[in-house]
């Protein structure tokens, strides 16, 4: 009796496993260019988010929002900036002047709140229309909180975004880390945390994981990604750093692996 319960209990272990079907070379560069696409949407939230991070701790929130009007203006004159008490309301490309931060050029309009500015609690919320860089076009908003001790910031988003020359879409949610990359966050930025979207062929779960980014680079220069896809397979990605123009990709899936070189401008080659 015992040998007929083993032998029954075999293949329903193997029948709740499902062995999943080997990465395509298709599969595996379809995942890269929609990683990178919603990559380069957190990059601009990201570098909006950091515009806003230029004011004195510890005052109230009006004066914070003053400071940071000021601030805005002096780095983007081409913006129209409104204060409306602790809210300030960004047009940009309304006036003539720089229009660039962190290598993005901006157009559409940014709301940003400044909830609270206490000395060990700093929160700011932003709320994005039609907001673009010319490579990504977004609408949604995002919570930010402060860790002045780790020197990292907190953010929870809800985005729609295009990927302009694509045309790939995606609607979802992130929550993250970012610190600054040893080199400064002028150069860039670390993240952790994950994204998950919906866009035209499914939903796809990322996770996110020591990923350094520079500021107008289209896929990270170190770090993992692992990326559940909506054709049933995982798979991880690796990057290196080639140099000032090309990252290496490599993208690791069931049975096989794939290498692509990704350019500044987003263009993908396989190896």
């Amino acid at each position: 009796m015992k040998r007929a319960i083993c032998l029954l209990a075999i293949p329903f272990a193997l029948s709740a496993c499902p062995k999943q079907d080997a990465l395509t070379a298709s599969e595996a560069e379809e995942s890269l260019e929609e990683a990178s696409a919603s990559t380069q949407a957190e990059g601009l939230t990201s570098a909006t988010v950091d515009i806003s991070t230029n004011f004195t701790i510890g005052e109230a929130a009006e004066q914070a929002a003053t400071e940071l009007k000021t601030f805005i203006t002096s780095q983007l004159p081409c913006a129209d900036v409104m204060l409306s008490g602790a809210t300030l309301t960004v047009n940009y490309g309304v006036n003539a002047g720089n229009c660039t931060y962190h290598g993005h050029t901006f157009t559409g309009t940014s709301a940003i709140t400044v909830t609270k500015d206490d000395m060990n609690d700093v929160i700011v919320d932003h709320t994005w229309t039609n907001l673009s860089n010319g490579v990504v076009e977004l609408n949604g908003t995002a919570h930010v909180t402060w860790n002045f001790t780790d020197k990292t910031r907190h953010i929870s988003h809800d985005l729609t975004w295009t990927h302009l020359a694509s045309g790939r879409t995606g609607e979802g949610t992130g929550d993250r880390t970012e610190q600054p990359l040893a080199s400064g966050i002028a150069v860039g930025f670390q993240v952790d945390g994950s994204r998950t979207w919906t866009g035209q062929k499914g939903t796809w779960d990322l996770g996110i994981d020591g990923v350094q980014m520079q500021w107008t680079d289209p896929v990270p220069q170190a770090g993992t990604y692992s990326l559940s896809t909506p054709y049933k397979k995982t798979v991880t990605m690796s990057f290196a750093r080639v140099d000032a123009d090309t990252i290496k990709v490599t993208v690791a899936g069931p049975e096989h692996e794939f290498s692509f070189n990704v350019s500044k401008a987003g263009s993908v080659a396989a190896q």
